[in-house]
């Protein structure tokens, strides 16, 4: 088994040092999908929600939640983003599928700010819905594809369209 980095010599979590790795181009994609009842969809791509437009609503605040990964989960560094984009779109009568890309040349990953641009986007949806649907379903959410870095390139096979 690898040994954990966030956990030091005494089994303590710590913020890991990544100040003498090299600047690379890094790239992650994530992805996550919504169930709801196909009225909702419905109501979602005619426009018809009563607080306005879903998807571009779910694409600002994944956006923004990438942006501020950092100040959400304790151990991730601040990363100078170069980009992020957030995609939705309908999957079959039922679905919402939601995927990310974040890019940015830096000395550590990207995976933590797609993840949480999709989960903050899929949020979105639910609270933008929730007075027609509480019964939404939100995930899986999984990391699609990562590259950059020492560990290399990551693609998830079986994730792909």
């Amino acid at each position: 088994m690898e040994k954990l980095t966030h956990i030091d010599e005494k089994g303590q979590a710590r913020m890991v040092d990544v100040g003498a790795k090299a600047d690379t181009k890094r790239l992650a994609r994530a992805q996550a999908i919504l169930t709801m009842r196909p009225e909702t969809l419905a109501m979602i791509t005619a426009g018809d929600m009563p607080k306005g437009d879903v998807f571009a609503c779910a694409r600002i605040a994944g956006i923004m939640g990438a942006k501020r990964t950092h100040e959400l989960i304790p151990m991730c560094h601040p990363l100078p983003l170069d980009s992020v984009r957030v995609e939705l779109s309908p999957l079959g009568k039922n679905q919402v599928r939601i995927q990310s890309e974040v890019r940015c040349t830096y000395h550590t990953g990207v995976e933590m700010e797609a993840l949480t641009a999709c989960s903050i986007a899929a949020l979105t949806v639910y609270d933008m819905c929730k007075a027609v649907d509480r019964g939404m379903i939100i995930g899986p959410i999984l990391l699609l594809e990562k590259s950059g870095g020492k560990s290399g390139h990551f693609l998830r096979e079986e994730a792909q369209p």
